[in-house]
This record gives structure tokens, C-alpha cells and sequence, in this order.
């Protein structure tokens, strides 16, 4: 797409999300370089590795028709930022991203759960 400035429709590198605290300066270089099909296949590969470094799986598990875009550890709860579709879909789905505060909360009879608390839509200047 042509506009009058001279731009074609591209992103400016000020649109570039930040990596999260903690990616290696090599790895958040080479990132933005790939193209979304090697983006893709990064991420299984490094899901792959997590499971042979037997990391303990997450408690923090997506429901039906959701994708979690990032879950970080803090002190006494997990931050969510997750997208959600529509059961049966719709034009505006996925709808998001939302953030959510998550707690583990002993059970009477034992065990854990997950209490999500929504805390609202993140927005691209939420550092998104």
C-alpha cells in the first residue's frame, strides 16, 4: 500500500515490542529478523527444549479458544496476558489481550487451585 509520506504500509521500528526482562541481547537481536513461519518454529523448538530441561510444567494452563501470550512469575501470584475467542468465533475475535492476576489457593480437601483475577485490557503503550 502506497501512502503520500512515502510509506509502504511498514511497521516503524519505534511499533517493535520490547523483549522481557531476562531475553539474551543475542536472542532478542535475532528475533525481530525472522519471519513469522521461523517465528513459529522457534517457539515449538523452545518449547521442546523447556520439556527436555524437565521444567516443571506451568499451573497456568490456557481454557478452550484461549492463547497465552505471556505468563510471568511474580512475588506470590502469576501475571497473565492471554487472548480469548469466541466459542463459535466471530469477526472480531481473538478478542484482547487481557490481563489477569493468577494466585494458587489451597483447597479444604487438599490440593490447589487457580484463582484468575481480571484486572482489564492491555494496551500497545501497557508495554504490550
Amino acid at each position: 500500500m502506497y501512502l503520500p509520506d512515502g510509506d509502504y504500509g511498514m511497521t516503524s521500528p519505534a511499533d517493535e515490542p520490547t523483549p522481557p526482562e531476562g531475553v539474551p541481547d543475542r536472542v532478542a537481536t535475532d528475533l525481530p529478523e525472522l519471519t513469522p513461519e521461523e517465528l513459529r518454529n522457534t517457539i515449538i523448538y523452545a518449547q521442546e527444549l523447556l520439556q527436555f530441561h524437565d521444567e516443571t510444567a506451568s499451573p497456568i494452563e490456557p481454557g478452550p479458544n484461549e492463547d497465552i501470550i505471556r505468563a510471568t512469575e511474580r512475588d506470590g501470584y502469576t501475571e497473565v496476558v492471554k487472548l480469548a475467542s469466541c466459542a463459535q468465533g466471530c469477526d472480531d475475535c481473538p478478542h484482547g489481550p487481557y490481563l489477569y492476576h493468577v494466585k494458587q489457593e489451597s483447597r479444604p480437601e487438599g490440593g490447589t487451585k487457580a484463582r484468575w483475577m481480571f484486572l482489564g485490557e492491555v494496551y500497545p503503550d501497557d508495554g504490550e
